[in-house]
């Protein structure tokens, strides 16, 4: 009985040992953002919104605010948000990031619906 008793105590103290560190201060560190690749994003990568309209039309939606800009793009099987900001040195704004999602709100590859979206404007 004794064996018995001693190993449910080791159990229970190497089961409190097994959660994750935390960092100093007691606080659980924050999980780095994740990375996107931009590899099929060429064509809008770096783009101005002027030469985004050519690619995929007019935007749905065109909203400022301070020296960022979005535009919205959609078509029936996806959306695609673009965010231009301009360069450090200023000058016209640029895509520097983009969104997509499926009309449902489900995930999309970003990839994917830029084609989709040029393939709905006549694949230019």
């Amino acid at each position: 009985m004794r064996n018995a008793v001693s190993a449910i105590a080791a159990a229970l103290l190497l089961s409190a040992c097994a959660g994750g560190a935390a960092a100093p201060g007691g606080r659980v560190p924050t999980p780095p953002p994740p990375v996107y690749g931009t590899i099929g994003l060429e064509r809008v990568m770096g783009q101005n919104a002027s030469a985004l309209t050519q690619l995929l039309g007019t935007p749905q939606l065109d909203l400022t605010e301070g020296q960022g800009r979005k535009v919205q793009f959609g078509s029936d099987i996806c959306v695609l948000d673009a965010y231009l900001y301009p360069p450090a040195a200023g000058g016209v704004p640029v895509v520097r990031h983009v969104d997509a999602r499926q009309r449902t709100g489900a995930p999309i590859d970003r990839a994917s619906c830029v084609a989709a979206l040029t393939r709905a404007k006549g694949g230019r």
